[in-house]
């Protein structure tokens, strides 16, 4: 346990000032509130008008993001074996081949789909 000490202190320190900053910025900072301020921001654009449930976005949108995120998960798997590509040998390089074909071949079936298209 001693070991996670240092950690957990820090971690501490951390929570702490985060919650102190808030804290203190909520207590001194200016209370002027107008339509401007409480408006929402679109670039400088008037805001459309919403509707009373708060709209609906496409479901492209969420598609989108989700490619995104399966890309960056890929990315994050293909750090580790860049920096241990010697010890690992053949092994290691037949299994991301793999391992790349089967996000290929996702990536491919959501280009066909259109799932790349932006209107």
């Amino acid at each position: 346990m001693e070991l996670y000490t240092p950690v957990l202190a820090l971690a501490l320190l951390a929570a702490g000032f985060a919650i102190f900053s808030v804290g203190v910025s909520t207590l001194t900072g200016p209370k002027r509130y107008n339509r401007a301020k409480l408006d929402s921001y679109e670039c400088g654009i008037e805001p459309t008008p919403q509707p009373v449930g708060g709209g609906r976005f496409p479901v492209k949108y969420y598609i989108t993001a989700m490619l995104f995120i399966i890309f960056d998960i890929e990315i994050i798997f293909l750090y580790p074996w860049a920096v241990h590509f010697d010890a690992m040998a053949w092994f290691g390089l037949i299994e991301m081949v793999l391992f790349i074909a089967t996000v290929f071949v996702a990536y491919a079936y959501v280009w066909r789909r259109g799932g790349l298209e932006w209107d």
